[in-house]
């Protein structure tokens, strides 16, 4: 199997602390719907009151892939209870996500370093983030593939190679 960079996922401390570090609505859209959602940066701003499903808790995300790029993968995302809460005022009164890719990405440095965090923490870390810390709650892998929209189990299993650092905090936690 070909190399992978694999991204180093924020410890559960350290997504506790950029949580609290938002300071405003806005913030927290973005870095508890990341966190608590596993979604691309594209997906999250591409959503829109259509996608959600409010009854079923859930996301409706039309994903990457697909033949040319079509975004023609479809996928059905759980929503925790603070996304929900964060999510239902502000579409009430919007119908369309407020920040672009790139501005998404400044506004996850900055409560980054506000949070004193010091690796270097994007979209794509809390990402790996939700993953990672999904698979050490319980969540089955597979179920982790479906969130993600993964088509291959191998391309969610580079969660499971997790740092000395998460393995000495996970047995630390348990033991």
């Amino acid at each position: 199997m070909a190399y992978q960079y694999v991204r180093e996922p924020l410890k559960s401390d350290e997504a506790d602390r950029l949580s609290h570090a938002c300071q405003n609505a806005k913030e927290k859209l973005i870095i508890w719907t990341l966190l608590d959602t596993g979604l691309r940066v594209s997906e999250l701003c591409s959503l829109n009151p259509e996608n959600i499903l409010w009854q079923q808790r859930a996301l409706r995300i039309n994903g990457k892939g697909g033949p040319y790029g079509k975004k023609s993968k479809k996928r059905v995302v759980p929503m925790s209870k603070r996304v929900q809460a964060l999510l239902e005022p502000y579409f009430a009164l919007n119908d369309k996500w407020f920040a672009g890719e790139r501005q998404v990405q400044k506004i996850v440095k900055k409560i980054a370093n506000r949070a004193q965090i010091s690796q270097n923490v994007t979209p794509h870390v809390l990402r790996h983030t939700f993953a990672t810390l999904a698979l050490q709650k319980g969540i089955s892998l597979a179920a982790v593939q479906k969130m993600l929209g993964h088509d291959r189990l191998a391309t969610t299993e580079i969660y499971l190679n997790l740092t000395e650092g998460h393995v000495i905090e996970e047995f630390q936690n348990k033991w």
